[in-house]
């Protein structure tokens, strides 16, 4: 199974990064660094699909893929 895709970005709001993943909505996190938030977000999605398996909620198959790749797919015949 491939894992889910996770977006990393600074926020000038908040002052600091945030990460998601777009397919377990809506799991998100905050680090003062890239790292930091990467690692909470890890956590996010052990907690959301524990949570899921738990209650017998469907998990979702990882299927978000960013812009560039889409177009980098379509290009390439995949």
């Amino acid at each position: 199974m491939k894992d889910y895709h996770i977006n990393i970005f600074y926020s000038e709001e908040d002052e600091g990064y945030i990460a998601d993943i777009p397919d377990l909505e809506p799991s998100s996190a905050f680090g003062e660094t890239a790292e930091e938030a990467l690692a909470q977000v890890q956590l996010a999605k052990t907690a959301w699909l524990e949570t899921a398996k738990a209650h017998g909620f469907p998990i979702p198959e990882p299927k978000y893929r960013p812009a560039i790749y889409q177009v980098y797919a379509t290009l390439a015949g995949d």
